[in-house]
């Protein structure tokens, strides 16, 4: 079995080279049957992959301790599900998924656009196919998922495996990675489409539309997978929070930042025919961004909890990364003519102007957060000594970036294109600002004292209200000449334009989730070391320990806790957080307990037991609204799926109108 694996990955390692080779010459010297057979390659490459892929999992599920993989990241005792996430559990399972991915975007680039762009279609697949190769060359000649254990010639089998890293026995986690890999490995696709259209280039904009519903899609499963990874740290790691400024965190951040800058300048590319070059990179920056994300992630550069241990791929990256770099930054270069704006920025207090904002303060953002991850390598490069980075520098530079980036979603609905008056700006912005000003004044007269708190409550007020008054304006019109009622005037409207209010639902779900981010201004907890019969009070709450007991089962053993939740001597609940010591990977973990409301979470985390006195560490923390960011976080992935459905009325842009008719010579009157 290992064997038909590792020829599977090879016969698609040389169909990946010989689809470039055969795209790139059927083009050049006009042979369609060659681009054809490149074009097949791609699907015979799905196949194969497809084929080593249910070879490694099938191993994992019967397991087959010969393979060093599956001895390294399974065990006989692991339940079924986390056998099959061990598929992505590990360096050379993760490639190898990673792999599949990419063969899957492929094929399905290659079937849809089998008539479609055929001018630069060998140079997307061409594109597509490079990355392809590099990632076959690692688990095919470096980290082969198919490595066999072995005692001199003999090939022997493990008694058990290790076992899947603890922290990563959790549901979330089986739907974490896949998640984040469809982001990172989909971004490839807008960027081999704009690599081929600089390469041909490409006339009229129709392929600028194909990349944004690309990069729309990724990006969903993006932001998908990085909340997913928010919701694992903050019900697994035991310490309460969501997002810890991890560098690995980081690495996930920093593509999504820059696609999310191009999802909104390609409006202005689309409408204005303006800041082709910026989206140009953009998209660019955000593909090679995944790639070094994925550098640092297993290079071992760098050292974090979701990190994979250092392994000899990290020189590979390196070297694909800088040519990756160079190639597309000197094609830009040379293709700077025909990139040139149709039109320019004509007034500041203008649409185009917010969204010119927009994209600076996202790049800002991800500059320091780039900045931020990699400051300690450099400084260890240059001193000898690894300073070190943590959450204060991010939250102090990242808090304001933020708040005015939520300040921009709200303004951008409110200004016209090209330019607004005074009189509409100052009808536009009246009630909005009335509504932020006295949610300010209400939170201050309430005790409220915390300044970003207050600031962000007052913004997200300002943009929910803009969200709500373009709704209720359009779907007013549609009641008034149908004479639907609200619902259905409603669904009517986003119907008719659902990239403008799906955008919408996906603000409003942005707002939600900061309100849930203002929360955590507010959060308390204590941790005491109790024993049977003894109580903990925090927040109106009195926690009394009814139980602690102790056992074990073939996967690991365990400490739990009952715990009572009482509020006004009223019992509410009982908790039963827990402490786990795993046999296989010899790792201790915590499974916390949480009370969800939508004011605030309960959170109980088992620490231990204490050395000296043998008695239970109980962690006990109240986190005020942070279920606003799962609800948050669902109508986010709702508007982005309303986003992907095609409108009821086709959108024409006035400025491609022109474009096409400005060909035809105007007739001469007399």
């Amino acid at each position: 079995m290992e064997n038909l694996g590792a020829l599977a990955i090879l016969l698609a390692f040389a169909l990946a080279v010989y689809s470039i080779a055969a795209s790139i010459v059927g083009k050049l010297k006009s042979r369609p049957y060659l681009i054809v057979s490149a074009e097949r390659a791609v699907y015979a490459i799905w196949f194969l992959l497809t084929f080593a892929s249910a070879l490694l999992v099938h191993a994992l599920l019967t397991d087959d301790f010969r393979l060093a993989y599956v001895a390294g990241h399974s065990n006989r005792d692991l339940p079924v599900l986390y056998k099959f996430a061990a598929w992505w559990g590990g360096q050379e399972g993760s490639l190898l998924f990673w792999s599949w991915i990419l063969a899957s975007y492929a094929a399905v680039v290659v079937y849809t656009n089998r008539r479609r762009f055929r001018d630069m279609m060998p140079y997307v697949t061409a594109t597509l196919m490079v990355t392809m190769a590099f990632f076959l060359l690692l688990i095919g000649f470096v980290v082969s998922p198919f490595k066999v254990l072995a005692v001199g010639r003999e090939v022997v089998a493990a008694p058990d495996g290790r076992g899947l890293n603890p922290l990563l026995q959790y549901w979330a986690m089986a739907l974490h990675p896949p998640a984040l890999y469809l982001g990172f490995v989909g971004f490839v696709v807008p960027y081999a489409f704009a690599m081929g259209s600089l390469i041909t280039r490409q006339p009229g904009d129709a392929w600028i539309h194909t990349t944004r519903r690309w990069t729309l899609v990724t990006w969903g499963f993006q932001s998908a997978g990085i909340l997913l990874g928010a919701g694992w740290a903050y019900a697994v790691l035991g310490w309460g929070g969501y997002w810890g400024w991890d560098p690995v965190e980081n690495a996930s951040l920093l593509p999504w930042l820059t696609a999310t800058a191009f999802l909104h300048s390609v409006m202005m590319q689309e409408k204005k025919g303006m800041m082709k070059v910026w989206n140009m990179v953009l998209v660019s920056a955000t593909f090679i961004l995944c790639i070094f994300g994925t550098f640092i992630t297993r290079s071992g550069l760098i050292s974090s909890v979701h990190s994979f241990a250092q392994s000899p791929i990290g020189y590979y990256f390196a070297v694909f990364l800088a040519l990756l770099v160079a190639g597309t930054a000197w094609l830009i270069l040379d293709r700077l003519d025909y990139l040139k704006s149709e039109s320019q920025l004509e007034s500041v207090v203008s649409r185009e102007s917010s969204f010119l904002f927009n994209n600076l303060i996202l790049v800002a953002s991800c500059f320091a957060v780039l900045w931020g991850t990699l400051f300690p390598v450099i400084s260890e490069a240059f001193t000898g000594e690894q300073i070190t980075v943590g959450p204060p520098f991010f939250n102090r530079v990242n808090i304001p970036i933020g708040l005015f980036l939520l300040f921009l979603t709200g303004v951008g609905p409110l200004i016209a294109w090209r330019r607004s008056s005074l009189e509409s700006l100052r009808r536009a912005f009246l009630w909005p600002v009335i509504g932020a000003v006295a949610t300010a004044i209400l939170l201050v007269a309430f005790g409220v004292r915390h300044f970003y708190a207050v600031m962000c409550f007052s913004l997200c007020t300002f943009v929910a209200w803009t969200i709500v008054a373009e709704f209720y304006k359009g779907a007013r019109a549609i009641r008034s000449r149908t004479g639907k009622n609200w619902a259905m005037a409603v669904v009517e409207l986003t119907h008719r334009n659902t990239r403008r209010y799906g955008g919408y639902v996906v603000h409003m779900g942005i707002v939600l989730m900061f309100i849930g981010f203002a929360g955590a201004a507010f959060n308390r907890d204590v941790t005491e070391e109790v024993k049977i019969g003894d109580s903990i009070r925090l927040g109106g709450y009195e926690l009394k320990i009814a139980k602690l007991d102790q056992g074990r089962n073939p996967n690991y053993s365990w400490h739990h806790a009952a715990v009572e939740v009482y509020r006004d001597g009223r019992k509410l609940d009982t908790l039963h957080p827990e402490r786990r010591f795993y046999f296989a990977s010899e790792q201790t973990t915590s499974e916390v307990a949480i009370r969800r409301q939508l004011n605030h979470d309960l959170y109980l985390n088992f620490a231990g037991i204490s050395e000296q006195t043998q008695n239970a560490v109980i962690q006990v923390y109240l986190f005020p609204l942070v279920s606003w960011i799962w609800i948050g976080s669902a109508v986010l992935f709702f508007g982005t799926i309303l986003c992907l459905i095609p409108s009821k009325v086709k959108l024409q842009y006035a400025r491609t109108e022109v474009v096409g008719v400005a060909k035809r010579q105007a007739p001469v009157r007399q």
